[in-house]
């Protein structure tokens, strides 16, 4: 059988892999995928390998015609590392979204969701984006340890993170003023004469966790109050891990008279195990949250909360993205977003 005669499954099945190219040029593939997605982040003598290794072996990459040309997909994802109980139960998620939606709308890019639940998702994403086959992602809720960040970084894939994993951050990223939100919290309090401030933290391999727990820290001392760390408790940001976080400080100090929660959602189960513990909202036990969500507007009492802007966050990200997208090698921005205490009847 001729060669024009094979079948479409034979001529495929001969096609040179992004891998052939890399063990023909002597390079590794996210190399190869630098240079194939035009990042300036490769050597000159790398690149000159590449792209013989292209010619000689005929490699096309894998997308559409029109990608061919402009190597642009028109599509950006948005990467969340949570399950789908996490994402449709927090306010944050929701809000995050519509500001990205709101963000891209003009731009004619498509918005892939992906929710990245255990490790062999983590792979089947990682394999995805190797791949180019999108032109930017986004990625929500990020942990000091990730490593996915650091992929994308490696392949010079325009990426944008809401918040970052330490200090400093490579990558560009859109957080609000955590700390200073704390801050404000706190000092709320103290001026309400509340004494034995207690907090529940978010997860602490989070930035925005420990920011906001370095914002408690800091308003105590300049208070002139003594952190008391058996008044710190560690939560994850649910209704279920701000209840037993509450239960734990109740045990530790029973006295205790206010509690600074870093979420909304912590801070209602906070309030739900006060209640079950006979204490009064906000006569015995003033409680702060943090987000500024519809939970906030619902608790009983409604909540005293901090605003950070969420879906403003969601719509920077996908500005700060679309400009990496278009002046790739640019370098990284950092935006930090204004926070505000809205207080209403628990403190």
């Amino acid at each position: 059988m001729s060669s024009a005669a094979q079948p479409p499954e034979a001529a495929r099945a001969r096609r040179p892999t992004l891998d052939a190219v890399a063990a023909r040029a002597g390079v590794g593939r996210g190399t190869v995928s630098r240079v194939i997605n035009g990042s300036p982040k490769v050597s000159a003598q790398s690149r000159a390998a590449v792209e013989q290794a292209i010619a000689e072996l005929g490699y096309v990459p894998n997308r559409a015609a029109r990608s061919l040309v402009t190597r642009r997909t028109d599509s950006v994802a948005l990467v969340v590392p949570e399950s789908e109980t996490r994402l449709f139960s927090e306010p944050y998620f929701s809000a995050i979204i519509r500001g990205v939606s709101s963000g891209l709308s003009g731009a004619g890019m498509q918005l892939l969701l992906v929710l990245v639940r255990d490790e062999s998702e983590r792979a089947r994403l990682a394999t995805y984006l190797t791949e180019q086959r999108v032109d930017g992602v986004l990625m929500v809720a990020v942990h000091r340890d990730d490593t996915l960040p650091d992929l994308l970084d490696e392949l010079a894939i325009p990426t944008v993170l809401a918040g970052r994993r330490g200090h400093p951050e490579p990558l560009g990223h859109v957080r609000a003023d955590n700390g200073g939100g704390a801050r404000a919290a706190v000092r709320h309090l103290l001026q309400g004469n509340r004494r034995t401030i207690a907090t529940i933290t978010g997860p602490l391999d989070m930035d925005v966790a420990r920011a906001r727990l370095d914002g408690y820290r800091e308003a105590l001392q300049t208070a002139g109050i003594t952190v008391d760390e058996e008044l710190i408790a560690v939560g994850d940001f649910t209704e279920e891990g701000g209840r037993a976080a509450m239960r734990e400080l109740l045990r530790r100090r029973p006295h205790l008279d206010a509690v600074f929660a870093a979420s909304d959602v912590t801070a209602s189960g906070a309030v739900l195990e006060l209640r079950a513990a006979g204490r009064r909202v906000p006569d015995d036990v003033a409680v702060i949250g943090f987000d500024d969500s519809i939970v906030a507007r619902h608790t009983d009492p409604p909540l005293t909360s901090v605003r950070q802007p969420i879906e403003e966050m969601g719509r920077t990200m996908a500005r700060l993205l679309l400009e990496e997208i278009a002046q790739r090698g640019k370098g990284h921005r950092e935006v930090v977003l204004p926070t505000e205490l809205v207080v209403r009847k628990s403190a």
